[in-house]
């Protein structure tokens, strides 16, 4: 029942994509994945420290805050700082990146970082505390929430860009004149009659529209407003 109600938690976190839990639930949820000692999980705490982080919700020290037992405390350090050479081995550069790494000053954690990025560079399996990381799995589950993540960015991205269409077409084009301009534009067959009304109104202002130095001489007018 303890792993399920874990599992349920670390959906926030990137097991699948959700939104994430309040801050105290976020890093409560990180301890719990540390203490479960499961090395599949533990392959996964890149992604949840990513998410959490990105949100804002990571706290490294109310994490181990969580964590009594020394060895655990080890494993929290050890794992970040191996999440830590994994993005920077796929070339990902987080904002707060650099100063999770400055709270590990011990010249012990610094060589374990160090081995960290020559294990994944070299996609060699790594031990972390007599347990054997799969680094093919670790890279595995982070590029595909990496792919999902980004394929949710591009579908904002695309429904605000839709959006701005939509609101720039209806300032110069009446519905019914809007409704012919897409039809044409997506080669969908006219009418005559929808025909001739494109020819004789829609067609001239698309050239306006087109007209370089009308163009021009807009984005300069914008430069005053």
């Amino acid at each position: 029942m303890g792993k399920e109600n874990l599992l349920k938690r670390l959906a926030a976190l990137g097991f699948p994509l959700l939104e994430a839990e309040k801050e105290a639930e976020v890093n409560l949820t990180l301890a719990d994945l540390v203490k479960s000692h499961e090395m599949k999980l533990w392959e996964g705490f890149p992604v949840a420290l990513a998410n959490s982080s990105e949100k804002g919700l990571f706290d490294y020290y109310k994490t181990e805050g969580y964590l009594r037992a020394p060895s655990d405390k080890l494993n929290l350090g050890l794992l970040v700082l191996f999440s830590l050479a994994l993005y920077k081995t796929l070339g990902l550069k987080f904002s707060w990146a650099d100063r999770l790494y400055a709270l590990f000053k011990k010249k012990d954690l610094r060589q374990h970082y160090e081995r960290c990025l020559s294990a994944l560079r070299n996609n060699r399996d790594f031990a972390v505390q007599g347990d054997v990381m799969s680094v093919q799995r670790v890279k595995v589950t982070f590029n595909n929430y990496f792919r999902q993540t980004q394929a949710h960015l591009d579908d904002l991205l695309s429904a605000k860009e839709a959006m701005g269409l939509e609101y720039s077409l209806s300032q110069v084009f009446s519905p019914k004149q809007k409704e012919l301009f897409l039809k044409k534009l997506r080669n969908e067959k006219l009418t005559k009659t929808e025909k001739e009304y494109f020819s004789r109104v829609v067609k001239k202002r698309v050239f306006a529209l087109a007209n370089p130095e009308l163009h021009r001489l807009s984005q300069k007018l914008l430069q005053h407003l």
